[in-house]
């Protein structure tokens, strides 16, 4: 792309969810269409998008509809499958590369990738069979978690193993479905951060404040801005994600997970070719969001100020979380976001919420 895209100019997004919801918003902000595909004719990104293609992410002809009508495609989450992202990429620019989502959907080349590029991770390897399971829990001292190398996310696909034996590993491949999987060593953090970084498509760099993150039974529950980490773990954290970036000749916004260590080292734990739950907090402690973030990134626009005005604490609402909302909504320097999601589920991301605070007020 050698010049911004103009105002009126269309960015496709495969994916529909909260993450596309968001971007068609930010891109409406900036003057641009969203031309969302994606099979659920009530995804939440359609309620606000100009185009809605209700069709399979493999099918041939809803691909080349999408690259028709759209300037430039990006996507939501990063289980779009390669082949599609490639043929999308000789049809239209898409940004993030495809490069990025072949590296991120393989948990076994993600780890291999970010060890290539000088990233360091927790111990892992390959697994499928019970027998290299066992003989891994051995040389990673009983301990480690044992996930799917695809498709999983929100701590779905994933076994923890603490103190194990051999008699602890069998039948354990075939119950997680006899597909390939990677097992991880623990790492003793003392807590998870994760930040977003951006690359424009000149190559310039940016990136927000880490932020502290808890989970609850996999899922984020809450975000933490400042995070308890010093100005040395935080200053890591943003080389390593622009190392990352300039690895992978990335465009747009990109999330990275972080174990930090007691001595404030830190190990990748994840990295997301996409927006992030993560930076949710964005949009309401900066002027310039996540989700602008990425439109400017993908449409060839200066990337914007990442300044936090506030502290804050971002947190998701889960299932029923959501009938909170009138309650949330009496509080002082609050920020709602609803989804448009027509059914509560148990785990499911229904909406989210930031509580701000005056700078400073949460440090230390």
């Amino acid at each position: 792309m050698s010049q911004p895209l103009a105002p009126g100019a269309t960015i496709g997004i495969v994916g529909g969810g909260q993450l596309g919801r968001m971007l068609a918003m930010a891109a409406a902000r900036l003057g641009y269409h969203a031309a969302i595909l994606e099979p659920d004719p009530d995804c939440p990104a359609a309620q606000v998008a100009k185009v809605h293609i209700d069709a399979a992410y493999d099918s041939a002809k809803a691909v080349e509809k999408l690259a028709r009508i759209s300037d430039v495609v990006t996507y939501e989450f990063e289980n779009v499958p390669v082949t599609v992202a490639r043929s999308l990429s000789d049809l239209v620019p898409l940004y993030p590369p495809a490069d990025a989502l072949d590296a991120a959907q393989d948990r076994l080349s993600e780890k291999i990738f970010l060890n290539a590029a000088g990233i360091p991770t927790a111990p892992f390897l390959s697994v499928d069979g019970d027998e290299e399971l066992a003989r891994g829990l051995v040389e990673f001292g009983g301990n480690g978690v044992l996930k799917t190398r695809r498709l999983g996310y929100d701590g779905k696909g994933q076994r923890v193993f603490r103190g194990a034996g051999p008699e602890d590993t069998r039948g354990v491949v075939a119950a997680m479905g006899g597909v390939p999987l990677i097992l991880e060593g623990l790492v003793p953090f003392a807590r998870e951060i994760s930040i977003i970084a951006a690359r424009g498509a000149d190559g310039a760099l940016a990136a927000y404040d880490p932020a502290e993150n808890v989970h609850r039974a996999g899922i984020l529950f809450q975000s933490r801005v400042p995070a308890r980490i010093s100005d040395a773990t935080a200053e890591a954290a943003r080389e390593e994600a622009f190392a990352i970036l300039s690895a992978l000749d990335y465009v747009g916004v990109i999330g990275v997970e972080f174990f930090v260590l007691g001595d404030g080292s830190l190990l990748v734990n994840e990295i997301a070719p996409r927006v992030h739950n993560s930076g949710h907090w964005t949009e309401a402690a900066c002027v310039v969001s996540q989700f602008e973030q990425h439109i400017r990134a993908v449409a060839g626009l200066p990337l914007g100020d990442t300044s936090r005005h506030f502290d804050c604490v971002m947190e998701n609402l889960i299932g029923t979380d959501q009938d909170r909302a009138p309650a949330l909504l009496a509080e002082r320097d609050l920020m709602l976001h609803l989804y448009g999601k027509a059914e509560a589920r148990p785990g499911r991301k229904m909406g989210h919420f930031t509580r701000l605070f005056p700078l400073g007020e949460l440090a230390g």
